[in-house]
């Protein structure tokens, strides 16, 4: 009897659920047959939205106030206001990682792009705005059938800097130049173009200094991360600044860690002054979910929990993912530790977005977008895109006597080996939602050859040897061999960091011994996020090619096989550098300086300011075609920087300091680029323009300070043009964190060609005399 109550109370308790969710779906705020609601100022469409925020804000209650602070905020009926939840991710397509997206029903699942890591080896730009803009889409359409919300905590755009983060699958690479590229074109995609209206509003993290999670006993809960003001104005800040300066992004979320001693949620330096005040946000600042009680609590940093809720939203925090804020709010404002006017500038800031959102102009189904649904979600457009994003990102780091691509006359049979060979789940990595469909390689690999499968191992780990042999059975018979080798997330993940940077387990036997037994062409394929030391493979002379696909996506089968067979020629590069396994004992992942210290053995991170031996460099990948790059002119030799200031002053130490100088009239450099395809398979090209500054404490070395991504026809040529501008590409940081633009040699670099100009100063004397 017991038993039966109970279930009838579980059903009854779940039909009101089911029904409240319903009614939450279905209604909105605003609704013009509301009569109680409809007048409010702040559903007039008309008015400003600062005019219509501060209305809204005005006539909430503090404890009304209190519980919109937070990631799941409540309704409030008397306003027509209705419960909203926050927390939406759409980091490589719509996912359900948050709270505010589910799958099912109309939405049984969403396009799922390659990993961010694979689509940036495209390097190019145009590509990540309209994946950006198809998510966005599919994100509309699930939040007009009432499945998700409107606002996407993605992108990641931390920089990539140490090889064995787990996270670092997630994020555009390890140049600033490319991360603030791909962050400002990611989020106009998103967002939309329709000016200060947002499609969706996306969100940029995490702010900052952010890419450790857990290694060695260290996690990012109470991990301090020591960086110089030049590391962190030259690297790590700097696809932050482009998301909110160039991509006016709507969102900023800080970080667990703390930055020199203080949490970067209670830091008003990196909140108010610098996102807000420097780069004028235009949307609100969110912490990462319970960093408030995790600056609290584990890092210790104010004495009572109201402190930390009063300083937080004091340094510029808006709104917090986790109940810190609605637990501990009210008693930090009644001990005067917190003003009311405070929580209203939070408010102020969310709502806003919320209105350019549209979440506040009636009837949604009348709004742009408001005619997307399930038929706008994996439509074959869509599915296409995520074909071609992997063909991009794919990249050839080695191709032993042109044994790419196969041939479907000579390959008629492919051994297909490897604990990642028939992976789903596994090619779309972290952060992801349910993909409308997979091609596993095996798949792909199928639809040109006929196949003899082996896993070789069970799974990634590969922990013994017992499918070696059947695997090596499977090679000898075979025409050619493909072994699909690599990672997945139990390797590296979220709270997951890598202790080296090898081949997981057995993997490499399974590789070596493959390869001699193989009585065709063996080509390796690796699917990971991070770098993987294969020099191993690199150097025997039995395997044939190398292959990375990072991981690739719902149809990254399909777009390996098109690869391997040649129906697409690869033109990926890699957005990493690949260190060996000899570099990590001299690089511990506590250190975050991105320069040498050589009296410490120190060598440094990333291709930027790291001289040592590499697997593969950052940059690298090949083509089944050869390209040859000349200058179509000759570029200038010479070019001059203005300042408003006398010589002595601007130019101190050999450079300009940027805020003096005149960077409004100096006319770009150009370079004018011939690209010509030598080879007999037409294909894309990224065209690489770096730059050498001349010597001073900022680096020797070159950095990538432009790029383009082209098609070339077979025996086809193509022009790139280049516009330097001296003050946004020539300018470096010195070790107090100022820009400066330095005075003499500049060299450029593209393919095999190299250029110099001699920068030079001059004053403008007339600027100086009037004032």
């Amino acid at each position: 009897m017991a038993s039966t109550s109970f279930s009838f109370l579980l059903l009854l308790l779940l039909t009101v659920l089911l029904c409240s969710f319903t009614e939450a779906r279905d209604s909105f705020a605003c609704d013009p047959k509301n009569g109680a609601t409809r007048n409010f100022p702040f559903c007039r469409v008309s008015l400003p939205i600062h005019e219509r925020a501060g209305d809204l804000v005005g006539r909430l209650t503090l404890p009304e106030k209190i519980r919109l602070l937070v990631n799941n905020a409540i309704d409030v009926p008397r306003l027509g206001i209705k419960g909203y939840e926050w927390w939406s991710e759409a980091l490589h397509g719509v996912s359900d990682v948050g709270p505010g997206t589910k799958f099912g029903g109309s939405f049984p699942g969403a396009t799922s792009f390659p990993q961010v890591i694979t689509t940036a080896a495209s390097f190019n730009a145009s590509l990540w705005e309209e994946i950006g803009r198809v998510v966005s889409d599919e994100a509309r359409a699930m939040y007009n059938g009432g499945m998700a919300g409107l606002t996407y905590w993605s992108p990641n755009v931390n920089i990539f800097r140490d090889p064995r983060w787990g996270r670092g699958q997630e994020t555009p690479g390890e140049d600033p130049a490319v991360a603030a590229k791909y962050a400002a074109a990611y989020v106009r995609g998103l967002q939309g173009n329709a000016g200060d209206r947002l499609k969706v509003a996306a969100c940029c993290k995490h702010y900052t200094a952010y890419d450790l999670d857990h290694w060695n006993g260290i996690d990012r809960l109470h991990f301090n991360a020591r960086v110089s003001k030049q590391d962190l104005e030259d690297t790590y800040n700097v696809p932050f600044k482009a998301c909110v300066v160039e991509g006016n992004v709507a969102s900023v979320m800080c970080s667990y860690n703390q930055v020199n001693g203080k949490p970067t949620c209670a830091d008003p330096s990196l909140l108010r002054d610098t996102i807000r005040g420097d780069w004028k946000l235009n949307g609100y600042i969110v912490s990462d979910c319970d960093s408030v009680g995790v600056f609290y609590n584990d890092q210790h940093y104010t004495a009572t929990p109201e402190d930390a809720a009063a300083i937080a939203i004091k340094s510029g925090l808006d709104l917090d993912c986790g109940p810190f804020l609605a637990i501990y709010t009210d008693a930090a404002i009644r001990s005067g530790k917190l003003a009311e006017a405070d929580v209203n500038g939070a408010l102020m800031n969310t709502i806003a977005v919320q209105m350019r959102l549209g979440m506040f102009d009636g009837e949604p189904s009348a709004h742009p977008y408001g005619n997307l649904g399930p038929k706008d979600v994996c439509t074959p457009a869509h599915q296409q895109l995520a074909l071609e994003a992997a063909q991009q990102g794919i990249v050839l780091l080695q191709n032993r006597g042109s044994a790419l691509p196969l041939s479907t006359s000579r390959h008629r049979t492919v051994a297909v080996i490897g604990p990642n060979s028939d992976v789903t789940n596994t090619m779309i990595g972290n952060y992801a939602g349910v993909a409308c469909g997979y091609t596993s390689p095996l798949q792909g690999i199928g639809r040109y050859a006929k196949t003899i499968h082996q896993a070789g191992c069970s799974g990634v780990a590969c922990k013994d040897d017992r499918q070696f042999a059947a695997a090596a059975a499977a090679a000898k018979q075979a025409d050619a061999t493909v072994l699909v080798m690599g990672l997945d997330q139990s390797i590296e993940a979220e709270f997951r960091d890598r202790v080296h940077i090898l081949l997981p387990g057995r993997q490499q036997e399974l590789v070596s011994q493959v390869a001699m037994a193989s009585r065709g062409p063996t080509v390796l394929v690796l699917m990971s996020g991070g770098p993987i030391d294969v020099s191993f493979a690199k150097n025997d002379p039995r395997i044939s090619a190398i292959v990375w696909v990072g991981y690739p996506g719902q149809a990254g089968g399909a777009a390996l096989a098109d690869v391997l067979f040649g129906r697409t020629n690869p033109g990926g590069k890699l957005p990493v550098t690949w260190y060996p396994q000899s570099y990590l004992p001299k690089a511990p992942m506590t250190n975050m300086a991105m320069r040498p210290n050589p009296t410490r053995g120190y060598p440094g991170r990333t291709y930027r300011f790291y001289n040592g031996p590499v697997v593969f460099p950052f940059g690298h990948g090949l083509s089944y075609s050869t390209f040859s790059h000349s200058f179509a002119q000759q570029p200038p030799a010479a070019a001059g920087i203005q300042a408003v200031e006398n010589s002595t002053t601007a130019a101190r130490g050999g450079a300009v300091r940027l805020n003096l100088a005149n960077c409004n009239t100096q006319p770009p450099l150009s370079l004018h680029v011939d690209v010509k395809n030598t080879g007999k398979m037409g294909g894309s090209h990224t065209v690489l323009l770096f730059s050498a500054s001349p010597p001073g404490p900022w680096s020797p070395n070159r950095r990538l300070i432009a790029f383009e991504k082209i098609h070339v026809a077979a025996a086809a040529q193509e022009r790139v043009r280049f516009d330097v501008h001296v003050c946004k590409h020539l300018a470096v940081v010195d070790h107090f964190g100022i820009r400066r633009i330095p005075v003499g040699e500049h060299h450029f670099y593209v393919g095999d060609l190299k250029h110099s100009i001699s920068l030079q100063l001059q004053v403008d004397w007339e600027d100086i005399k009037s004032k």
